[in-house]
């Protein structure tokens, strides 16, 4: 069996043949293919992943300092123990899924360097024809029953960065996180990170103390928390001898709970929530500090996605005098740094960018459905999970408030069974679509600009399907909602259509 799934049939063109294709070698694609592995035993498939090799996201950023802002007991799989400090390094989540791969002997499913450009579905023959460009600019040709969209929501090999006036009289250098030059040296150079999120929040303190300075320039402040880089109770649990699953689930339990009630308090309390961080930033910074000019935002906690800084670190680098934060907008670049819209200069060697990624839709991939193009934008979405007029499809697209990989375990579990409840009713195709009583329906946005207003959204989500004002037709970007709303999917209801 492992040699069939290992060298999937070929036809007389070359073409290769699996049941389910799984698009991307990242955190939720390397869970896909495990879960199908367990839940679906004996399906033939593969992972395309673009790149040289696994991690995604944690393979693509190389910038200083580099670590999840979720904690590793929920952003980790469920299947799997994190016995690590529950924020880590891009290393450290590389090597935790690289012995997902070991363990489970995954790494003979996936082919690395395959950026898929075109997939093709065909409702004569319900096959999915996929053609993938390989490193040597050859052309690899896959056809499957089932494609499995696991490769994230963001464009990997180009990050947003404005164009500000002025950009090409710089003389110094202009650094994307995301393309991190490997040779960039900022020993005892002074250094401008643009933005606030939790990319600069990580790149600031990492470059304090070795560059001459690091100013984090921002428009308008972000909302962050702090604590210990550990959890007391994974500690205590340790020490006592308890096995790692139980500490990881017992530990996982803890944290969602309180993340619920914390998410509960910023609805129903929001004032109370804002003076509590914003005195957190003041026990660090000091009475003193213009906490009001350069942590206070000017929207309510969790409208956009709050940054945890372990162990106050950036904080403790701005209290240290090694890093300073500014809040002003850009005029434009000068030869030596940045002319401010007060009329301030900052003098910069290099400058950091930390200003988003592009948003992009299935992976940037040319599809058609029976010779028409694809606008993804005029479909409507199944509990973000399918979509409307797209057959045989599913994508993973995980929390805004929550670990991303709580959602991708979750997706897992529904394709899987989806997949067992095909073959048990020997159905080749399915599709989501509206029922009579979604006649008239109101639609809206994918992601409400209101409940999240970050950048890329607002860039974006002309791009993303519509939801629904039911539950059926949308993401609830709640992962303590669909934890039960989602296993309890009712495959035979009138919104799927089998053939």
């Amino acid at each position: 069996m492992a040699e069939t799934l290992t060298h999937p049939a070929r036809d007389a063109s070359g073409t290769a043949h699996v049941e389910v294709l799984i698009v991307g070698a990242g955190i939720s694609g390397i869970g896909g293919a495990y879960h199908l592995q367990e839940q679906c035993p004996g399906r033939s498939f593969l992972v395309l992943e673009a790149q040289d090799g696994f991690g995604g996201t944690w393979r693509t950023h190389r910038y200083p300092g580099i670590r999840s802002d979720s904690d590793l007991y929920t952003f980790g799989y469920r299947f799997k123990p994190w016995v690590g400090p529950p924020i880590a390094t891009a290393e450290e989540i590389r090597k935790y899924m690289g012995e997902v791969i070991e363990e489970n002997g995954l790494d003979r499913f996936i082919r690395y360097g395959h950026r898929i450009r075109t997939a093709r579905w065909d409702s004569a023959t319900n096959l999915w024809t996929i053609e993938a460009e390989r490193k040597d600019g050859t052309t690899a040709r896959f056809t499957a029953n089932f494609l499995w969209m696991c490769q994230g929501y963001y464009r990997h090999e180009e990050g947003y960065t404005p164009q500000w006036p002025g950009m090409d009289r710089f003389r110094g250098v202009i650094a994307h996180p995301q393309t991190w030059p490997e040779d960039l040296d900022y020993r005892g150079k002074r250094v401008v990170v643009i933005g606030s999120g939790a990319t600069a929040a990580t790149v600031v303190p990492a470059m304090a103390g070795t560059a001459a300075h690091v100013t984090m320039l921002q428009r308008s402040p972000t909302y962050f928390r702090t604590g210990r880089n550990g959890i007391d109770i994974a500690d205590e649990l340790r020490m006592l001898g308890i096995n790692e699953e139980w500490i990881h689930e017992i530990v996982r339990r803890k944290i969602l709970f309180e993340q619920a009630r914390f998410i509960d308090r910023t609805h129903s309390e929001p004032e109370k929530v804002k003076e509590d961080l914003l005195a957190d930033v003041r026990r660090h910074l000091g009475e003193d500090y213009d906490v009001e000019t350069h942590f206070t935002p000017r929207y309510r906690p969790w409208q956009q996605r709050l940054a945890f800084i372990p162990d106050a670190d950036l904080f403790r680098a701005v209290a240290r005098g090694e890093a300073s934060v500014v809040t002003d907008e850009i005029e434009t670049f000068t030869e030596t740094g940045l002319l401010l819209k007060s009329g301030r200069t900052l003098e910069a060697d290099i400058i950091v960018t930390a200003t988003g990624f592009h948003l992009n839709v299935l992976g940037d991939i040319d599809f058609a459905i029976d010779g028409k193009p694809l606008v993804f934008g005029d479909t409507v979405t199944y509990r973000g999970l399918m979509f409307t007029g797209v057959p045989n499809l599913a994508w993973v697209f995980g929390y805004i408030r929550a670990a991303w990989t709580l959602r991708a375990d979750m997706v897992a579990d529904f394709v899987c069974r989806l997949l067992n409840h095909m073959e048990a009713r020997q159905a080749r195709r399915v599709e989501v679509a509206l029922r009579p009583e979604d006649a008239g329906m109101k639609l809206g946005p994918w992601l409400d600009p209101e409940e999240f207003s970050s950048g890329y959204v607002a860039r974006g989500n002309h791009l993303l399907p519509r939801s629904g004002d039911k539950p059926e037709w949308r993401h609830m970007h709640d992962y303590w909602a669909e934890k039960d709303a989602i296993p309890a999917i009712d495959l035979e209801d009138a919104a799927f259509v089998y053939r």
